[in-house]
C-alpha cells in the first residue's frame, strides 16, 4: 500500500474537489489519490485550524509542517491574513497545493518540498502540524521537537494528535523542556500548543 509521505510515481491521479466554510468564508480544494486524507477534510485538521484561528493574532509568520493539499496553510493565511509556507515531502501534495493557492488572490506565501525542516532556512512566528503519525514515532518528535530551532524567540508549536496515537505520553516528552497545553480536545483528538518555558 502506498503511504502519504511516500512519493509513489506509478499512482493513478482521481482528482476531487472538497469543500470548506469558516464563518462566510468558503474554501474549495483540490485532493487526489496518494495524499493524506484525500476524499474528505480530515477531521483533528479542521479542530487543529479551528482552535488555531481562535486563538492566535493576525499578521504571523507562519509555518505549516506536512501540509497535504494545503487545507490548514491557506486559510490561516486568508482568515488570519498571515504570510503562511508549507511544505510537504510528498511531490504530489506540494502539486495539488500549487493548484489550490492559484484559486485565492488573498493568499500569502509560498509551497515547497521539504522533509521536515531539510529546506527551511527562515524563522517563524508560529509553527502547526498534524503530523504523520503512520510514519513512526521518532520521525513524530523529530518534527515537533526540531520545531523550536525554526521559530522566533516567542514562537508557538500547535499540533494534533489523537489520544490513542500517543498524544499524552508525546506531551510528556516535550513537556521536559517546553511548556505544553491541551488547549482543545474533541472525538478523540488533542489539540496541543507548546511554547519555550
Amino acid at each position: 500500500m502506498s503511504h502519504y509521505f511516500e512519493n509513489d510515481l506509478n499512482l493513478k491521479s482521481e482528482i476531487k474537489e472538497l469543500s470548506y466554510k469558516y464563518n462566510s468564508s468558503f474554501f474549495t480544494f483540490y485532493s487526489d489519490n496518494g495524499v493524506f486524507s484525500k476524499k474528505s477534510i480530515d477531521y483533528g485538521s479542521r479542530l487543529l485550524l479551528e482552535t488555531y484561528l481562535s486563538d492566535e493574532k493576525r499578521n504571523l509568520k507562519v509555518l505549516d509542517v506536512g501540509c497535504g493539499y494545503g487545507f490548514i496553510g491557506i486559510v490561516i493565511s486568508i482568515i488570519n491574513n498571515s504570510y503562511v509556507d508549507m511544505i510537504d515531502v510528498n511531490k504530489r501534495a506540494v502539486h495539488l497545493t500549487k493548484r489550490n493557492i492559484k484559486k485565492y488572490d488573498s493568499f500569502k506565501g509560498s509551497v515547497f518540498l521539504s522533509d521536515a525542516y531539510e529546506n527551511i532556512h527562515d524563522k517563524y512566528d508560529v509553527i502547526i502540524t498534524n503530523p504523520p503519525i503512520r510514519v513512526g514515532k521518532v520521525k513524530v518528535l523529530e518534527i515537533l521537537e526540531q520545531a523550536f530551532d525554526h521559530m522566533n524567540e516567542n514562537g508557538v508549536l500547535y499540533f494534533v494528535i489523537r489520544k490513542d496515537q500517543g498524544a499524552l505520553s508525546i506531551k510528556k516528552i516535550l513537556e521536559s523542556t517546553r511548556k505544553v497545553e491541551i488547549i482543545n480536545k474533541d472525538k478523540g483528538y488533542f489539540v496541543l500548543r507548546a511554547k519555550n518555558l
